[in-house]
């Protein structure tokens, strides 16, 4: 395990005390892990898919953004036609689920889950509104800051990695122990987005980048052993 990837077990998280493994791993039958390839296609996916701001009749609350970014090998190359899945709080910090129990507004026009096919430049692109920061209880007056969780699916359904995305200047991100985990800081600081002004839609919404590098000394620290 390198500087760059989250331990399995983090004292401070304290919920990896209950995913770490404990016992040796078992090698799984090879045919649970040559699965046909691809398993996700770009026939999978919706028209409003990768909006998170339109797939309900009404406008969500919230400050609207465009998430961008390329997934990159680590010599540069882009990957292409990789499934990029996305899932978020509402504006207020609430998500959509019903083992949520924030006392935070839900909002019905916002879901906050979207899904993107990376173009032949490796290039996805998402709408949606910035989430907000709740409270998770790992310790005491512990708040999440504003994140947008990725899945990143490769040509099976068993290559799959998981990683966070925060955005600048969040005060909160030092008092966070699923941030500071990565031990490497330049590491940590690749999980922050950069504000794109070059995307940014005059009137419209904000952006923001976050290139998502797969290998090699300047990959994204994701929640998988590699």
């Amino acid at each position: 395990m390198s500087n760059v990837d989250p331990p399995l077990s983090y004292p401070d998280y304290r919920s990896t005390a209950l995913r770490a493994p404990t016992r040796p791993l078992v090698t799984l039958p090879e045919s649970e892990l040559d699965l046909a390839s691809p398993v996700y296609g770009d026939d999978a996916l919706g028209e409003l898919d990768n909006d998170l701001t339109r797939q309900h009749p009404g406008e969500p609350l919230g400050e609207r953004i465009i998430l961008t970014g390329r997934m990159l090998e680590e010599d540069g190359r882009p990957v292409r036609n990789a499934l990029v899945e996305i899932w978020q709080a509402n504006a207020a910090g609430r998500y959509a689920h019903e083992v949520d129990s924030h006392p935070a507004p839900l909002d019905p026009n916002f879901t906050g889950a979207g899904r993107a096919l990376t173009d032949d430049d490796g290039r996805y692109a998402f709408i949606t509104v910035k989430p907000g920061a709740y409270p998770w209880k790992n310790h005491p007056n512990a708040w999440r800051p504003a994140h947008v969780h990725f899945s990143i699916f490769g040509r099976a359904f068993s290559q799959r990695l998981v990683t966070q995305m925060y955005f600048p200047g969040d005060p909160l991100l030092d008092y966070d122990p699923m941030f500071t985990c990565v031990a490497d800081e330049s590491a940590r600081n690749r999980l922050i987005s950069i504000f794109d002004w070059e995307n940014t839609i005059p009137e419209y919404a904000l952006a923001y980048r976050f290139d998502i590098v797969l290998r090699g000394r300047e990959q994204t620290p994701t929640e998988n052993v590699r």
